[in-house]
């Protein structure tokens, strides 16, 4: 079923249904209301992504093969027009962070921006890193007429000065662009002023520390953030990397502002409870993990129909539920596992592939 004001519809096939997208209603608007979208940079294509060749083409075959169901197409969407996050839960491997390549792939929205969350990270991680330290080094470098490669003596004491009291190089020399030490995030990248939404994947929240949800709300509710190092230097454009590979941007006063809020994506195990000011500004959905005719189609979606169809398989996810009944926590991944090796090189139901199935399904929960 395909409702009319659907813009991602799940069906894993890239299309331009991003322009349909209303305009933002008047609290969610970011951005020059008076320019033209048309000027601003598009996200780059999607298999520019970092990483090698063969994990990128993996990685799209994974989003257009992704089953959402008709719940799962109707949240996105609703997170898509309200320019609101989307707070997903659910159990290791149903497809949590899956989800987010789809919309991407779809949409084409260009590499989903991914910051991997851990107890350590901050807001600061997710916007950007400044290379103080590169920076002075290079200072010193072009001041006293050294080239890459020379000796220079390390500062010490008195001579030890922030980057922004480096005196000036000598005359006829020119001293590094701040640019050059600094770059922009996944957050940082997402909230530049693209033509369409990027999409950020924001992984596992749930493993953050206890201030993260709450740094981040200001930034969800502005759609802007600060950069100081920048803000000090005046009006004038800086030159900055981005979290896209190999790509930079222009960071204009110092400010990073937003012309389309991003779809983010937070992505949580379960594993805590989030303050009550981060869950009314997201849209929540909980994936399940997934049924018979569910577990069918993505088999067929990663391995082909003959495999899907097949007497083995159909005996192999019944098995697969049938643990998961039982209290075993199995990510769907695993099922594809088995059943790849069961294809490719095991004699289905002999003593060799019980062996290795028991392996391949061990419980996530079995210590």
């Amino acid at each position: 079923m395909t409702e009319g004001w659907w813009i991602y519809r799940g069906t894993g096939v890239p299309h331009g249904g991003i322009a349909g997208l209303p305009p933002a209603p008047a609290w969610r608007a970011f951005g020059d209301p008076d320019g033209d979208p048309e000027l601003l940079p598009a996200p780059p294509l999607e298999d520019s992504a970092a990483g090698s060749t063969a994990r990128r083409l993996g990685r799209v075959r994974q989003a257009s093969a992704y089953q959402a169901d008709e719940r799962e197409v109707r949240l996105v969407n609703l997170a898509l027009h309200l320019r609101r996050p989307l707070l997903i839960t659910g159990k290791p491997g149903v497809g949590k962070s899956t989800l987010a390549y789809a919309v991407a792939h779809e949409l084409r929205l260009g590499p989903v921006l991914r910051w991997s969350i851990s107890s350590r990270s901050t807001l600061r991680d997710g916007l950007y890193s400044y290379d103080a330290i590169g920076r002075l080094h290079e200072a010193g470098l072009s001041r006293h007429g050294h080239h890459r490669g020379s000796p220079e003596p390390r500062p010490h004491g008195d001579d030890l000065r922030e980057d922004f009291l480096i005196a000036p190089p000598e005359h006829g020399r020119t001293a590094p662009a701040i640019g050059r030490f600094l770059r922009l995030g996944p957050l940082g990248t997402a909230l530049l002023p693209w033509r369409t939404p990027r999409v950020l994947l924001i992984d596992e929240i749930d493993k953050s520390d206890i201030d993260l949800p709450n740094d981040l709300l200001n930034v969800f509710e502005e759609g802007e953030f600060e950069i100081p190092e920048l803000l000090r230097l005046g009006p004038g454009p800086q030159e900055v990397g981005t979290a896209d590979h190999g790509r930079t941007a222009v960071v204009r006063g110092g400010v990073v502002r937003c012309a389309q809020f991003p779809l983010v994506v937070l992505t949580s195990n379960g594993e805590r409870d989030f303050p009550s000011a981060l869950l009314r500004r997201c849209v929540r959905l909980e994936i399940k993990p997934p049924d018979e005719h569910r577990l069918a189609a993505m088999v067929a979606a990663h391995l082909g129909e003959e495999t899907a169809t097949a007497g083995a398989t159909t005996e192999l996810i019944e098995d697969f539920l049938r643990r998961q009944r039982a209290g075993a926590e199995l990510a769907n991944d695993q099922l594809l596992n088995s059943l790849l090796m069961a294809a490719r090189v095991l004699r289905t139901g002999g003593p060799e592939y019980d062996a290795v199935r028991e392996v391949l399904l061990r419980p996530l929960n079995e210590g």
